[in-house]
């Protein structure tokens, strides 16, 4: 277990924290949340003991170990190798298999009748009996399982760990958190660097993961698959929610709600008793009055109600009118030092498409998007694009290529010099740089920030043909909805590199899978794709084991050799019976927790109007029955829905 007590930072007059205590326990999958500049990162690195905090403020249980992965980390510079870096996760069992050797060797050395022998011995005992439920004779298949599954390929195993992008280095420090299996994960932004197939086994392995977990990200699919309850950061304060993030979005707005008719009620009380002292203060006769309604005043307890999440609202400029066919892309060919990137890719796109990009990383996605955009040239081939089509290009590293010694005001009016001053300062506003922000240097800009203001500066320009590389690495939760709103009501043409399948789903039409040098158009949005793409995987799967099957059965196989078509009937008969035995009492179950769910819900529903009304609060007894009844009822309903899924789990199984 581990645990933070009273944890009080404060930044001049803002609190980042106000007196926070958590805790955290074996088995807890926790979604971190809180808009950018909340303190996410720093709670994490306090929990993680790389920032420090007052003695007695963080407390951890012996057994209790962590592992930390932060946003962005340093170029390794070990000089060993992939497969050796990966391998030193598993440091202390290998230094006991060393000393296991070389008391093997001992022992042959040393007279067995004496004290030293019998000492050595029980030490290797205890050596083998802990290497042995350690799981180190599997540590070759574990390892290349987690590098495999995290995109590495197999002739990457002896290549020096240091030769990798930034990227890679953080999907390795990643494979090392998962191969050493601490008791608790720590993990900042893990899907920023994963590819889609790479984050769909991150997210297949962590559901399975036996340790406890705390995660910030902003892909909102990825948590919802992950965790299953939210700490939220606001104001300093720390609120919890027994729920995945769908589960936290709901609940906290019907908290809010609660919230402010609270708040409303205790402050047109408050205005009425003011009113009454104000107009009675000087009456000898109602001054007993008064001051009853004054003491009255002074021993209330406030209620305090959090300002509401600032967010990024902007819309697209409309798109100038274009011609039907916007993008069309003919045998374009790529090489990088005499490797074929791209070879005979050809494509088109039409007005009103708007097209995700997927791939593996390296796969070539990034400098597809910088050869349509004229970044970079092609070797041969050609792009066309459509009449009067207006291109705006916005890359991966854009933020990063910000003039770091101009304000944002000086970056937007550079870039949109015909734009009036007053405009230009409103859209750094619908991008949250307000007041005094819009003065700030970009060389102390939070990485959110710079990701904003490179938006701001792209959507200035009107375009009807946009190419954009990860447009929300770095964006809170709030502000990718409204950029996806956005999107969604863009009426121009749209291609969009990105990994965040939530993101994408709302708007897009098409997708584009980039693989080995060639390029494959689905129909459709992310979730249709993956459908596709694991029913093709299933067939071919299905095809190798018939293959297989096939070249296994003998082909001079006599009829008598063969079951008669009656015993094969008896037998599936045989086995439909078995699968009903099984599956009856679990759907049993599962309409049991059905009928359970459906009248917890509408008791829920219930008490929810009843809290809504401001007249409750007048009656404390009656509002302390109707909370407990609430937290009663919301705690029943999580526990017959665990009780649904795991029959329904169940089921599923029976039918695969």
């Amino acid at each position: 277990m581990l645990s933070l007590n009273h944890l009080d930072i404060r930044y001049g007059e803002k609190h980042l924290f106000k007196d926070l205590s958590i805790q955290v326990h074996e088995g807890n999958r926790i979604g971190l949340m809180g808009v950018n500049g909340a303190g996410k990162s720093t709670l994490l690195k306090i929990m993680a003991g790389v920032s420090t905090c007052d003695d007695g403020v963080l407390n951890r249980a012996k057994y209790f170990t962590v592992a930390y992965l932060p946003q962005e980390s340093s170029a390794l510079v070990s000089g060993q190798t992939l497969y050796e870096e990966a391998e030193s996760a598993f440091a202390e069992l290998l230094e006991l298999q060393r000393e296991a050797d070389r008391l093997h060797q001992d022992l042959a050395l040393v007279d067995h009748q004496s004290e030293e022998f019998t000492q050595m011995l029980q030490r290797q005992g205890e050596i083998q009996h802990r290497l042995e439920g350690s799981g180190i004779y599997t540590m070759r298949a574990r390892i290349e399982k987690i590098l495999l599954g995290l995109g590495f390929h197999q002739e990457d195993m002896d290549k020096p760990a240091s030769s990798f992008s930034g990227g890679w280095i953080m999907r390795l420090m990643l494979a090392k958190m998962l191969l050493a299996a601490p008791s608790l994960l720590l993990l900042d932004e893990p899907t920023n660097h994963l590819d889609l197939s790479s984050l769909t086994w991150v997210e297949d392995f962590l559901r399975s993961y036996k340790g406890a977990m705390v995660i910030i990200s902003h892909d909102r699919m990825f948590l919802d698959k992950v965790t299953t309850s939210t700490w939220e950061l606001s104001l300093g304060r720390l609120s919890i929610y027994k729920g995945n993030y769908s589960y936290y979005e709901k609940e906290k707005a019907e908290r809010r709600t609660i919230e402010k008719a609270a708040y409303d009620n205790q402050q047109a009380q408050i205005k009425q008793t003011m009113r009454f002292v104000d107009r009675f203060r000087s009456k000898s006769t109602k001054a007993k009055q008064v001051q009853s309604r004054v003491k009255q005043l002074e021993k209330m307890d406030l209620i305090e109600i959090g300002d509401e999440d600032r967010q990024i609202r902007f819309s697209f400029p409309p798109a100038p009118a274009s011609g039907r066919d916007v993008l069309q892309v003919e045998r374009l060919c790529k090489a990088f030092a005499g490797k074929d990137v791209f070879k005979d890719v050809s494509f088109q796109f039409q007005r009103g498409d708007k097209v995700a990009m997927v791939g593996v990383n390296g796969a070539g996605k990034s400098t597809l998007l910088k050869i349509v955009s004229g970044a970079i040239a092609m070797d041969s081939g050609e792009v066309k694009l459509g009449h009067n089509v207006h291109l705006s290009y916005f890359g991966q590293h854009q933020a990063q290529e910000l003039s770091p010694s101009l304000t944002a005001l000086e970056t937007l009016s550079l870039s949109v010099k015909d734009m009036p001053i007053t405009r230009i300062r409103s859209l750094l506003g619908a991008f949250l740089f307000r007041g005094e922000e819009v003065d700030k240097k970009v060389s102390v800009l939070s990485g959110g920030e710079k990701s904003r203001l490179a938006l701001a500066k792209m959507i200035a320009t009107p375009a009807n043909c946009m190419l954009l590389d990860e447009p929300t690495n770095h964006l809170d939760m709030s502000s990718q909805e409204v950029l996806q709103e956005a999107m969604a009501q863009y009426d121009g043409f749209l291609l969009v590199v990105s990994h965040n399948r939530y993101f994408l789903d709302s708007f897009v039409n098409k997708v584009v899978e980039v693989k080995e040098g060639r390029v494959a158009v689905y129909e459709g949005n992310i979730s249709d794709y993956l459908q596709k793409i694991e029913a093709e995987a299933a067939v071919h799967e299905s095809t190798q084991k018939q293959e297989s099957v096939s070249s296994s059965v003998p082909q001079n196989d006599t009829p008598h050799s063969q079951v008669s078509r009656k015993e094969k009937r008896k037998q599936e008969a045989q086995e439909r019976k078995e699968r009903n035995r099984k599956f009856g009492p679990w759907k049993k179950k599962a309409e049991e927790a059905e009928k359970q769910v459906e009248k917890l819900e509408e008791q829920k529903t219930d008490l929810e109007a009843r809290m809504a009304d401001p007249d409750l609060y007048q009656d404390q007894e009656a509002w302390t029955a109707t909370s407990g009844d609430y937290d009663t009822c919301v705690s029943s309903l999580e526990h017959w829905y665990e009780k649904w899924e795991a029959a329904q789990g169940e089921m599923e199984m029976l039918e695969d």
